[in-house]
């Protein structure tokens, strides 16, 4: 196979906005029926996106981790569960590129480039909700196999994932945090799920529960058993706080676009009063908002770039910081945009602004490893920075 060459801006904007336009087709019905976007998935194997982080080597596209912001970021403004789907998937490629052995990574990465392995990932658990670095499930070493039998409240994309990385605790742990992290193809497992998937927004993420059974050969472990936390902090964490503040914006900047559209489309004339300093305050807002969140997205991106070791603590400030404030401002502009247009344009589901599902959906943007525990985190982070430096 001829390697490809890193894709160039232009080539992965043409690249991104052909998945954004069949997303954009489908998000709609795949809103309303709480419907995976298999068609965006298709169109994510056939454009290589799926290894955009796979290395020219193993045939990928060799992207960085601002390209894999870049497209969330489109395809956020088409329908954020979908973009969320791709920029989670990255997150589990960049573990496996950056922490499997050499016998794994030659497994599965040509895989992935191909378009045919698209990766869940299975971090939650009951009692325990999204939190990373603990575990109770306990993974079996029987004669160089591990044994898998894990439950997980929430797994996105589960229902069509090709395999999966799943947390549980190393084998003969003696604490809950020594956990590992461990690749299972799906035809390795008995995936069984349980209950449905109704929630208030992100409804095409399909994040419903699931069962997990079987055995995996012993070098499916990624990294060292109980070693996790290296991986969140290097990986997982920064990954999954850029990733997702990327789909935040792209859903939100979305929004505004839709709204502003709107407002100068000359068939909307009179329908609302351009002239009005409570709208053109609100747009503002709503515009400052997203300036805010953007800015601090690429400075994170730059110093995740630039830094060797990610787990100082004004570092994890920074990335806990953005995600909180990605969750909270977008949510913010694009409840002030509902304010700002009214009823008609900002509140029914069939408005062509989309403010409802992005409101709905933008919902799940503070509970998605909740704010509260990462506000209960930085306070801690603050008392070890009595100087007060930033990343």
């Amino acid at each position: 196979m001829t390697a490809a060459a890193p894709p160039r801006t232009a080539d992965l904007g043409a690249l991104a906005d052909a998945v954004a336009d069949v997303v954009a087709e489908h998000a709609r019905q795949s809103d309303a029926e709480a419907a995976f976007p298999v068609r965006a998935l298709d169109e994510l194997r056939a454009t290589g996106l799926l290894g955009l982080l796979v290395p020219v080597e193993h045939g990928g596209l060799g992207g960085s981790v601002a390209d894999v912001l870049t497209v969330s970021t489109r395809l956020g403004r088409a329908d954020m569960s979908a973009a969320m789907i791709f920029a989670m998937h990255c997150q589990q490629v960049a573990a496996v590129v950056r922490h499997a052995g050499d016998r794994l990574r030659d497994e599965l990465l040509p895989a992935i480039a191909q378009g045919k392995l698209y990766l869940a990932s299975v971090t939650t658990e009951a009692g325990k909700g999204g939190h990373l670095l603990t575990a109770r499930a306990e993974l079996r070493d029987d004669d160089g196999e591990l044994v898998v039998d894990r439950f997980a409240p929430i797994v996105t994309g589960g229902g069509h994932a090709d395999g999966f990385l799943v947390t549980m605790l190393g084998p003969g742990a003696t604490s809950a945090n020594q956990v590992s992290l461990v690749y299972a193809a799906r035809d390795q497992l008995e995936v069984v799920p349980v209950g449905e998937w109704q929630p208030l927004g992100m409804r095409a993420s399909s994040s419903g529960a699931l069962r997990l059974r079987g055995r995996v050969p012993g070098h499916q472990v990624i990294g060292r058993h109980g070693g996790f936390r290296e991986i969140v902090t290097t990986t997982f964490g920064p990954l999954a706080h850029l990733g997702w503040s990327a789909c935040w914006l792209g859903t939100a900047s979305g929004a505004l676009s839709r709204v502003l559209g709107l407002l100068r489309d000359p068939a909307a004339r009179g329908s609302l009063d351009l002239g009005s300093e409570l709208l053109l305050t609100r747009l503002a807002r709503s515009r400052q908002r997203l300036e805010v969140v953007n800015a601090l997205l690429w400075r994170a991106e730059a110093v995740v770039a630039r830094e060797d070791d990610l787990s100082r603590p004004r570092t994890q400030l920074l990335l806990n910081e953005l995600k909180i404030t990605a969750a909270e401002e977008c949510y913010a502009a694009v409840d002030e945009l509902v304010d700002a247009v009214g009823l008609r344009h900002g509140y029914l589901r069939d408005s062509p602004t989309g403010l409802e599902r992005a409101l709905r959906d933008l919902r799940s943007a503070a509970l998605n490893y909740g704010n509260d525990r990462l506000y209960l985190a930085d306070g801690r982070l603050a008392l070890l920075d009595q100087e007060v430096r930033f990343a």
